[in-house]
């Protein structure tokens, strides 16, 4: 028996999760206060009983198509937002906070397995941050030995299923045939090229689009021989040219479609993928300032569903849904610059929690700018450096008995990076006094 497609039995799991999704969304609301970890684990232990009770119902078969309901859509909705206020408390090296990483690594990876923009430098990247997640995960497992976690387990599939996407796309770099290698590598810049035209916020004119044509057809032509050949067995990797090669005529000829017109049916899809990615432009240049993780949940659910609106690999008319509209390209280029603006973002948050963050960012700015004092050269006087001993004084005093307390005398995390940092700037500063000295001293 079934409510809908939710079996009887999932009922109460799906209620419960509502609830606490419900919790954790009031939370991400207010911005008058930080979030508290005691609540926020409170709610994680919360979520791990669900994940129990609803993989001891589907005998672990959690994420299955054949399993998969509401529940699920749920489960992603408050493990994503989990992920990103346990990151916001700084505790960024536990399993749960690794959650929103992998989604907005596996989106990546899909747009650049789609767009075939990927080079070997980019794939390094996102397997360094895979290898780095999966010592989050292996250190989480070796502390709950003995004890058995549905949702450890669910972070390791999803990571497999991330591994799985890198691999395939290492495997066409790696399996190109050193004659076509050169002809590759001129196709991903080109493409790399293209992109950042299709991105840009002035937008783009056919004329702008030509001169990518011309240069696709010189490349071409240049390695007609070696793809044309009847001689012997194909070289490596010649398929993965020959439908780059295709795929950049199209998404050429689309872009230049675009210019004169973006089909009707995908305006709206354009121009709110243009407003996302000039607000996280924004954000990607203000974040350590004025981000707060969970901001980010709201642009994954908006990507969420402008990607569902894709059928078979492309956005349609639905009033004729047989048909492909122009700006294909455009909107793929858009939908990976979000993805790769949000990647970076997590990809550079700092295990500080939000409540010790203005410390953190003061401290860096401070050291920053003693870095450049130390770049060129040494100050003229030791009075040229009272504003940032002053500074660095003010922010030590924030201190009692050792440590930055919250408004609430809590302890936030992030302690030893901040002073790791404040005391580097006392090093910095005390370097430049002693060099003061020993220049008067000389004299």
């Amino acid at each position: 028996m079934t409510l809908g497609t939710i079996p009887v039995q999932e009922i109460p799991v799906l209620e419960n999760l509502i609830t606490i999704r419900h919790k954790l969304s009031a939370l991400k609301k207010d911005r008058e206060s930080y979030p508290k970890p005691d609540i926020i684990v409170a709610l994680y232990e919360e979520t791990e009983k669900e994940v129990e009770r609803i993989g001891s119902i589907r005998q672990n078969k959690i994420w299955e198509a054949s399993t998969r309901n509401r529940v699920n859509d749920v489960l992603d909705d408050v493990m994503s937002l989990l992920s990103l206020f346990f990151m916001s408390i700084g505790r960024n090296r536990e399993s749960p906070a690794v959650y929103a990483q992998l989604i907005t690594v596996e989106r990546y990876l899909d747009q650049l397995s789609q767009m075939g923009i990927y080079t070997d430098s980019i794939l390094i990247e996102i397997e360094e941050r895979l290898q780095d997640i999966a010592d989050i995960l292996e250190a989480d497992s070796q502390r709950s030995q003995g004890t058995h976690s549905y949702f450890l387990d669910l972070l390791k599939q999803k990571h497999a299923r991330c591994k799985s996407a890198l691999e395939s796309l290492l495997i066409t770099i790696r399996d190109v045939s050193p004659k076509l290698k050169p002809t590759q590598e001129a196709l991903v810049d080109l493409r790399r090229e293209l992109s950042r035209m299709a991105q840009n916020p002035n937008g783009f004119t056919a004329n702008d689009i030509h001169p990518f044509q011309e240069k696709l057809r010189q490349i071409d032509h240049a390695a007609s021989d070696i793809l044309a050949s009847k001689d012997g067995p194909k070289p490596k990797g010649h398929a993965l040219i020959i439908g780059l090669l295709e795929q950049l005529y199209e998404e050429t000829h689309d872009l230049v479609a675009s210019t004169d017109n973006v089909s009707e049916a995908l305006v709206p899809i354009a121009d709110r993928l243009k407003q996302i990615k000039a607000q996280l432009e924004r954000l990607a240049l203000t974040h350590r300032w004025t981000l707060r993780e969970t901001d980010l949940y709201t642009f994954q659910l908006q990507l969420q569903e402008i990607e569902k609106l894709r059928h078979n690999g492309k956005f349609r008319d639905s009033r004729a849904p047989e048909a492909v509209p122009d700006g294909q390209a455009l909107i793929n280029f858009l939908l990976r610059g979000c993805y790769r603006l949000m990647s970076k973002m997590l990809s550079e948050n700092v295990p500080v929690a939000e409540a010790l963050m203005p410390v953190h960012n003061q401290l860096s700015t401070l050291r920053r700018c003693l870095v450049e004092v130390t770049k060129w050269g040494k100050p003229d006087s030791a009075r040229d450096l009272y504003p940032y001993q002053m500074k660095l004084a003010s922010i030590d005093n924030m201190r009692i008995n050792g440590v930055f307390y919250d408004e609430e005398g809590n302890i936030p995390e992030g302690q030893a990076i901040c002073i790791a940092l404040l005391n580097e700037c006392y090093d910095i500063i005390h370097d430049l006094i002693a060099a003061l000295d020993d220049d008067k001293l000389a004299h």
